[in-house]
Parts: C-alpha cells; sequence; structure tokens
C-alpha cells in the first residue's frame, strides 16, 4: 500500500439533469475534481442494481450493475434515444434522489433505447460476446427481473383475495404483518412466485424465460450498456492515476438472483424460507442491533465446492474496480444468527463462519476488510492472517481514553485505511454537533483546536496519521452537517439520497486538499 488519500463519493450522488448521478458527464467531472485536488483513491459504495429501500447493500444481484446509473446522454449519443425522448421528464431536485420519479423515467427511456438497440442487433457483437461471457450469472438475473415486473403488473391488477395472495398470507402469517405481507406479495418477492418458477426448476425456467424473452433481453441489454459505461469511467479514472475502491457487502440480498438461483448455498428451509437471517447485536449505532434479514450462507456447501461461488464473486467485483473493501468482513470469522420472524436483533447467537478457507484459493488480492464493530481477537488474527488491511474511523476515536485503538497515536503499523467517518456515519459536522460534552473536549484537546472548523480539522488529522490510506467522505470536505448524511443504520426511509450541486466542488476545497497532501506526503 502506497501513502495515499481519497474520497468516497458514490455516483449517484453527482449532478445530473435526469434525478440522479449517472455515468456520464457527472462522473467525468468528479474524476477531473479527484485528479486536480492530487487524491489517489476514489471509494464508492456496491454497484449491484438496488432494491426495494434503495440499498446498495440490498441489491437484486451481486454481480449485475445498477442499471439506473446508465447515462441517457450516452445513449442519445450512441443514436438509441432522441432530444425529443429526454424532453418530457419530470421536475427532479438537484441537491437529493427522489428514487420513485427516477425509477419511472428512466425505465421507460431504457425500453425506448433497448427497442432502438434492438434493431441493430446484428450489428452488436459485442454485445453478444457480453453475454456469452457472463452467462453464469446473467441468464439467471435478467429472468429474474423480467419475472419479478410481469409478477408486479400482473399482481397489481388482479384482485386482493386472489387464491395466490391467500396461500402467500397463509404460509407467511407467522413471520410477517398483514402490511408486510401485502408488500411482499406485490411487490413480487421470488418465493411468491408460481412454485416451480419459484424453486428454480429448470424446465420452469426455460419455459418462463421463452415466455417473457423481450423483457429478459431488455435486463441483458441493460447490463450490457451499464459494464460498458463503467468500463469508460474506470479507464478515465486509471489514466489519472486514480485508483477505484469498491465495496461488497459480505451477505446477499434474500429477493435476489444470488439466492434464487442457488438455494442450496444459504440456510433455507424446504420452502425457501430462511432459517436465520443476518444483522449486528446491539452496538454504537442502534440499542436493539441491526436486523438485516439477509439470509445466512450454508457454508458446508460452500466448502464442499471449494467456493466457487465466492471465487466468482470477489473476482468479478474486482474487474470493475482497483481495490475491493468487503462489509462485515468478522462475519467470516463469526456471524450474528436471528431466528427468522424476530423483529429486533437483540435475540440472536454467534455462530462459526468458515475463517481463512473462503480466502485460500484467491491468491494476493487487493482487498479492504471493514473491520468495524465488535472485534474479538479471533477477528483480528484472521484479518491478520489474510494481510488485508483494516479499518480505523476516527469518529469512533474519542469516546473513552487515550488507549482507544482508532485515536492515531495506537495505529500499530501503516496497514490500515483511517477514515473520518464512512456512509455509516453522521457526518463529521453532524457528529461533533450530536456528541457528547466529554467527546467534543477530547477531541479538542487531541488535535489542540478550537472546534470550529471540525471537518478540516479531522481531515488533517487523518491526513497525518500513519494509516496508509486517508480517505474522507466527500460530505466533510464540504463541511456538511446532518443534512448531507447518506445513510442512518437502523432507519428504514431516507437514505442513500445524497447528491451535490455542480457548483459545489469548488477552488478552494481543491487547494485545500492538494495542501494536505503535499504536506503529508499523500
Amino acid at each position: 500500500m502506497k501513502r495515499s488519500s481519497g474520497v468516497i463519493a458514490h455516483p449517484t450522488s453527482f449532478p445530473s439533469p435526469y434525478g440522479i448521478g449517472d455515468l456520464g458527464k457527472g462522473a467525468i467531472d468528479f474524476i477531473d475534481f479527484v485528479k486536480n485536488a492530487g487524491l489517489k483513491l476514489w471509494q464508492i459504495l456496491p454497484l449491484g442494481p438496488t432494491s426495494f429501500g434503495d440499498s446498495p447493500y440490498q441489491s437484486f444481484s451481486t454481480f449485475a450493475g445498477n442499471h439506473y446509473l446508465i447515462s441517457p446522454d450516452i445513449l442519445r449519443e450512441q443514436g438509441y434515444l432522441t432530444d425529443e425522448d429526454l424532453y418530457d421528464k419530470p421536475y427532479f431536485p438537484n441537491d437529493k434522489v427522489d428514487y420513485g420519479p427516477v425509477i419511472t423515467y428512466k425505465m421507460n427511456i431504457f425500453h425506448k433505447a433497448h427497442d432502438r438497440f434492438s434493431a441493430t442487433l446484428t450489428k452488436q457483437s459485442d454485445y453478444l460476446a457480453f453475454c456469452v461471457k457472463n452467462a453464469e450469472w446473467l441468464n439467471d438475473y435478467a429472468l429474474f427481473m423480467a419475472a419479478k415486473e410481469y409478477f408486479i403488473n400482473k399482481r397489481q391488477n388482479d384482485f386482493d383475495d386472489t387464491r395466490e395472495l391467500v396461500a402467500f398470507r397463509k404460509s407467511n402469517e407467522k413471520f410477517l404483518t398483514e402490511n408486510q405481507i401485502r408488500d411482499y406479495y406485490y411487490g413480487a418477492v421470488c418465493s411468491s412466485w408460481p412454485e416451480d418458477l419459484a424453486k428454480h426448476d429448470p424446465v420452469a425456467v426455460k419455459n418462463w424465460t421463452d415466455k417473457l424473452l423481450k423483457d429478459v433481453e431488455f435486463f441483458k441489454f441493460l447490463q450490457y450498456e451499464f459494464f460498458r459505461e463503467w468500463a469508460l469511467v474506470k479507464e478515465y479514472a486509471n489514466d489519472a492515476g486514480i485508483k477505484i475502491i469498491g465495496d461488497i457487502p459480505i451477505f446477499v440480498a434474500m429477493d435476489s438472483s444470488d439466492t434464487w438461483a442457488n438455494k442450496n448455498l444459504f440456510q433455507l428451509d424446504e420452502r425457501g424460507y430462511p432459517l436465520a437471517v443476518a444483522g449486528v447485536p446491539p452496538d454504537y449505532f442502534s440499542e436493539t442491533g441491526q436486523l438485516w434479514g439477509n439470509p445466512l450462507y450454508f457454508w458446508p456447501a460452500h466448502k464442499s465446492d471449494n467456493y466457487k461461488w465466492w471465487n466468482l464473486r470477489i473476482h468479478s467485483a474486482l474487474r470493475l474496480v482497483d481495490i475491493l473493501r468487503i462489509d462485515h468482513f468478522r462475519g467470516f470469522e463469526s456471524y450474528w444468527s436471528v431466528p427468522y420472524g424476530e423483529k429486533t436483533a437483540v435475540n440472536g447467537k454467534w455462530m462459526k463462519g468458515p475463517g481463512l478457507d473462503v480466502f485460500n484459493n484467491l491468491g494476493k488480492l487487493p482487498i479492504i476488510a471493514e473491520d468495524l464493530g465488535v472485534i474479538t481477537d479471533e477477528v483480528l488474527a484472521l484479518r491478520e492472517a489474510t494481510g488485508f488491511p483494516g479499518m480505523a474511523v476516527l469518529q469512533f476515536a474519542f469516546g473513552s481514553d487515550s488507549k482507544n485503538t482508532y485515536l492515531p497515536h495506537n495505529y500499530k503499523n501503516p496497514n490500515v485505511v483511517c477514515y473520518t467517518g464512512t456512509h455509516d456515519n453522521n457526518t463529521t459536522v453532524g457528529w461533533y454537533i450530536e456528541t457528547t460534552d466529554k467527546e467534543r473536549d477530547y477531541f479538542r484537546r487531541y488535535l489542540n483546536v478550537t472546534g470550529d472548523n471540525v471537518a478540516w480539522d479531522m481531515i488533517r488529522l487523518a491526513y497525518s496519521s500513519s494509516a496508509a490510506y486517508a480517505i474522507v467522505p466527500l460530505q466533510d470536505l464540504m463541511c456538511l452537517g446532518e443534512e448531507g448524511r447518506m445513510n442512518t443504520p437502523g432507519v428504514a426511509v431516507g437514505n442513500w439520497q445524497f447528491r451535490f450541486k455542480k457548483d459545489a466542488l469548488t477552488s478552494s476545497i481543491i487547494d485545500g486538499i492538494r495542501y494536505l497532501t503535499e504536506v503529508y506526503n499523500r
């Protein structure tokens, strides 16, 4: 790890006239900002297609890309959209993502683009090659998404008391409230599909693929275009001397093509419902813990085929980015297992994970281990055995005393990534306002500052540390308060919406970061 500095900013946050950041001009302008500021690292959140709740950590596929990031302007440049197609768009706020209107608008124009693309399909040899190369996950994902749309549309047009809904209600009444049952059913969660399709029966898969072929091809097209645009963004960043740090959550979503097509790899009952789900016990973020609801892995099945699925997952992710952060790394040592149906994560228990076995066949890879939370000696030993750098978050450093492991003077070696905060933290300004008098006092004394410019004081502390990497959320560079927060763990709505305006990345920010980069040899 070469001593470097960087910034966290997800592409959804970029300026764009289409309600959400995308891989067009906003991405290129941002990379120019990163280069001009002298930064060498750009960290993003997971790139998968977001599901209900809009979280990049709850994706419909761990292999697919988020098609909402596809640029309408690039589609127009290719001739797949016209100026007229893009004129009739709703009002979009420029300081946040309003996902509902964005999804409706973008899916409408994407269907138009696919229609024009399909007319020239015989000329698209690179598209056909993409489909063949990625068939192992792409075929299942495209059918999963096509079937989901089909059943959403069908059920929204049906009466409430159809036999299917009655059966679905009866099989889930022990686990879900009536409102949740309706949301799951009308949201077409894959376990509510016809039984043979829900079980991923090969005959049913073929029959439904034939039935929904146009929509299946539509979702393949979206993946082709996402990967094509992302490759251009990554190339532009790498040519500018910038490495991209990606992110994958350790778990996948229950309602995902990953779980639907690989049931044997997860702890599921005969109906395909989870026996237990993932979360974390009560901690800094929540008194009742965090109930994520993801299905847990059936690790013996992974071990039996030498962790083939995990190998594919990690190598696929590293084709998109230069360095990969694995979220909740401690789950490989032990994971918090919560019985399915619990309303909070309190009544879970720690279960042993696969440990080093997962990584034995991967070789030496550029991976960062997110080792925050309840960290034991066993977790530390696992991380050290892999050689992966861990994380130190400065917002966690001032709550105890001078022995706090997140304080820079306690870093045992430079093989660590220092953050002012992450996507799950408040901004540094927001943290300082909301934290205790004791922490504010220790912060001021430790840094020998007045507290009048806490964001940049914290940035300077990160840069001056011995950590090999110092990475700062964009919101801290902009000195934003609570309004700039990306995510509040345990809160189901209002997250992942942050966007910045075109004029937000000022010359003073560029000059300030470049100055610190030079002063601290980053």
